[in-house]
């Protein structure tokens, strides 16, 4: 009864932490979004005042629609994060599936180098990666950009999904065996669901540096045709000049598909953070 209790207890506290930090977190998103709503006065008067009928105003969404092809940078960053976010968790789950369930000569060792891609900045390789993406004639395409993602997501996937899946019974998998699955039939229909909140953690974990990133499109791809949101945005900061209110409406524009991400995952997410913390 007691230790009821106190899983009780620290499930509550690590949710009551976990909703601490995210109203932190999006109170900078709350100020971006009412300013997107006012004049460029109002903005510099009273920043975190409410849009009232008195200030405001439209403009910076008037302009961010008709001075550039905002809509798609929308779609380019979508496709760009939706492709290699898949990749990143199908990828990156099927190979924690291998280094947890089979045991082999280096696993370790394969574990180890796949960790060290959280540790060394994938930035650090840039001259190579551009080296590489003109070689193969990918510059100025998404595909360039789906491939470094996918490259920069899957160690930490791997390092979080492993862990997870060596806490999967055993003898449900064998089971699966004595029934003639495959190995494959077993990862799908038996394992995914199991790490279903470790995949959503990941998921959201993955999306957010790859929606915001500035760095690989102005690099690999900073083409009219196939800009990002992120990349867009920046035609409205200038040396001299910056339009704030089409820089904010842009952002919150851009912080809207970030949000619906995290409110469609949110409990599997929790579930997934909080899973070692509860036990």
């Amino acid at each position: 009864m007691a230790a009821a209790r106190l899983s009780k207890g620290r499930t509550i506290a690590a949710h009551a932490i976990l909703i601490t930090y995210t109203l932190i977190a999006l109170f900078p998103v709350f100020v971006t979004v009412i300013n997107s709503f006012k004049s460029r006065k109002a903005i510099f008067a009273d920043p975190l005042a409410l849009p009232w009928p008195e200030h405001f105003d439209l403009v910076g969404y008037q302009t961010v629609l008709k001075q550039g092809d905002f809509l798609g940078y929308f779609q380019n960053s979508l496709i760009v994060t939706c492709v290699s976010l898949f990749f990143v968790l199908l990828f990156g789950a099927m190979a924690a599936f291998a280094l947890s369930e089979y045991r082999f000569k280096g696993n370790t060792l394969m574990g180890l180098y796949l960790a060290l891609g959280i540790m060394i900045p994938i930035r650090l390789g840039t001259v190579a990666i551009l080296e590489l993406m003109v070689a193969a004639g990918l510059v100025n395409t998404l595909t360039a950009l789906i491939l470094v993602y996918t490259a920069q997501g899957l160690p930490l996937a791997v390092f979080i999904l492993s862990e997870f899946m060596k806490s999967v019974s055993d003898d449900l998998k064998n089971a699966g065996r004595i029934d003639g699955l495959s190995e494959y039939a077993i990862f799908f229909t038996l394992i995914l669901p199991l790490v279903r909140p470790a995949m959503a953690t990941v998921g959201v974990f993955t999306m957010i540096p790859i929606w915001n990133d500035l760095w690989f499109p102005l690099i690999l791809a900073p083409a009219e045709e196939v800009k990002t949101v992120t990349l867009g945005s920046q035609i409205f900061i200038g040396q001299f000049v910056t339009n704030w209110n089409a820089v904010l409406a842009s952002l919150s524009l851009a912080i809207v598909p970030v949000l619906v991400l995290y409110l469609i995952f949110s409990r599997q997410l929790i579930r997934g953070i909080t899973a070692g913390a509860v036990k």
